[in-house]
């Protein structure tokens, strides 16, 4: 089966970015040519990132919006990196959708961390203050935004939809989608059920933040996703 295996990125420094990917977030960066892959040891994605970036502010009118790194204790990951001397923000439960915190990287991409339980959920132990982010960290979710999510569907009709969440405060739904034979909990994708199992799953969803009828730019430093 296909896999969602690498998010392409081009960035001003790919060596020093795969450095903080690495030591700060624990992943495992190894260097091809001027090309730099940085990611955990599983059926996740990897970052691959490539020269010839620059850094600017990255607009919510773009097309990439984050990744997502889900990990079993997110209190203890937050108190790591305070202590890396890396500022994120205070962990909170978003509704029904998750228990998460957020942060960027040294050239100013954000990064979302996403507890695999709700706030209060979490089994007693799940996390270990002398690892990376507490240990047990991958890559959950790469998120792209779009205005028309039936082509979005239609366009990765190979992936599954997973879940689907209405945020309608905000403006957007978001609706996951991976290379997978599982089945979420609840056959129902919009069902509450299906979230903290999807924050568990090993392999990275793809994420579309749809925002009905939006007019969208291309992201200068998303080149596209690997699947193998």
């Amino acid at each position: 089966m296909k896999r969602l295996s690498g998010l392409h990125l081009q960035v001003e420094n790919p060596e020093r970015l795969a450095g903080f990917y690495a030591e700060v977030l624990g992943m495992e960066a190894r260097a091809d040519g001027e090309v730099w892959r940085a990611g955990y040891a599983g059926e996740d994605a990897d970052l691959i990132l490539r020269p010839g970036g620059h850094r600017v502010p990255h607009a919510r009118d773009e097309r990439y919006w984050k990744l997502g790194i889900c990990l079993p204790d997110l209190d203890t990951a937050c108190e790591y990196l305070r202590q890396k001397g890396v500022e994120v923000s205070a962990p909170h439960q978003l509704r029904d959708i998750g228990y998460m915190a957020h942060l960027h990287d040294p050239e100013g991409f954000a990064i979302e961390l996403l507890q695999h339980d709700f706030l209060g959920n979490r089994p007693e132990g799940a996390g270990d203050p002398a690892l990376p982010l507490g240990g047990g960290a991958h890559v959950g979710q790469i998120t792209l935004r779009t205005g028309d999510i039936a082509a979005e569907l239609a366009l990765h009709a190979e992936m599954k939809l997973l879940s689907v969440q209405d945020v309608a405060e905000f403006g957007f739904d978001l609706h996951f989608l991976a290379f997978t034979g599982e089945n979420p909990p609840d056959p129902d994708p919009r069902s509450v059920a299906n979230r903290e199992w999807l924050w568990q799953r090993p392999y990275t969803t793809l994420e579309f933040q749809h925002i009905a009828g939006a007019q969208l730019r291309d992201s200068p430093a998303f080149l596209g996703l690997e699947i193998t």
